[in-house]
This record gives structure tokens, sequence and C-alpha cells, in this order.
């Protein structure tokens, strides 16, 4: 199967806005630890919830490596794109919840009693957050297509793109999590 100059091009285009993104959060981990360094620094727990969350976007990603065998097969993908998606809105579910602990804990985005520990976590999985909801968005675009049989093992580049993308984000929130629970 010969791969177009568009579809190289889409890649190509997917690859710098990924590089982008991670200098991005490159940026705002450097500024973390600058900032930390500084002082006046409220340490806190980091609640099970963003554990539920990397298991559960692990598992998504996972889950996508099946697609193109199914694809091979010449079977229906979409079961597993629309359970990636499902998973994705429980990816987010948990962040939702691992911020509600976090203000019981009494830390906080803004505002009094805030502290700029805090309002890096909340940066920082907000951030990674924004980028994944377009990842869902292009997720159902993806299983909606697939429902409808639109794609083939000769014409999945939307099953890759979005695959390679969601794959990206998984690595990333685990280096999130990994940032802010160790350093």
């Amino acid at each position: 199967m010969k791969k177009s100059v568009k579809d190289k091009a889409l890649k190509q285009l997917l690859w710098v806005g990924m590089f982008s993104i991670s200098m991005f959060f490159a940026g705002l981990t450097s500024a973390f630890i600058v900032r930390k360094a500084e002082g006046n620094w409220t340490e806190f727990i980091l609640p099970s919830w963003f554990i539920y969350s990397s298991i559960i976007i692990v598992i998504s990603s996972l889950i996508l490596f099946f697609v193109k065998r199914q694809l091979r097969k010449n079977a229906s993908i979409f079961n597993l794109v629309f359970l990636v998606f499902l998973l994705g809105l429980s990816f987010a579910y948990f962040q939702v919840q691992g911020w509600n602990e976090l203000t019981t804990q009494g830390v906080y985005l803004t505002g009094e009693g805030s502290n700029v520990a805090g309002s890096f976590l909340y940066v920082l999985t907000l951030s990674h957050l924004v980028h994944l909801a377009g990842g869902l968005i292009a997720m159902l675009f993806v299983s909606v297509k697939s429902k409808l049989n639109l794609y083939s093992i000769d014409n999945c580049l939307g099953v890759e793109i979005v695959s390679i993308y969601w794959h990206f984000l998984a690595l990333l929130w685990l280096y999130i999590f990994v940032f802010l629970k160790f350093v």
C-alpha cells in the first residue's frame, strides 16, 4: 500500500503539532522546577484519581494497537474505537474527581488560600485535558466513520493519525503524572 504525498504531509503536520505540544509542556515543567526552588511551595498528596486516570489512558492506548489488526482482517473497528472514546471520557471524569479531591485538601487554582504549587498542578493537568478534548473529538469522528464502514486497510489515514495522537497523549500524561508524583 503506497502512501500519497497528502498522507505523508498530514502525518508530518501531526508530528510538528505534537512537537509543539511537547515544548509547551517542557516549558511548564521547567517553570515548575524553577519556581519550586524559590520556596513558598505547599506539599500535598496527589489524589488516587490521577492513578486511575493513568491506568485508563494506558489501557485505551493499548486497545488502539488492535485496530490495525482488525482492519487487516476486514473486520469492524467500531467497538474498539468507540471503547477508546469512552475510556477517554472516563479519563476526563477521573481528572475532575482528582481536582475535586484537591479542593477538599485546600489546594486551589487561584484565589485566597491558593498556592503556586496547586496552581501549577491545575495548569498542567487542565492543559493536558484540553489537548485530550481534541483527541476525543477526533476519536468521535473516527468512531462515526468506522460505524459507517468507511475505513479499510487501504484507507485508514484518519485511524492512523488519531492513534498516533492518542498514544502521544498517553505518554504525555504519564510524563506529567510521574513528574507531579516525584518532582
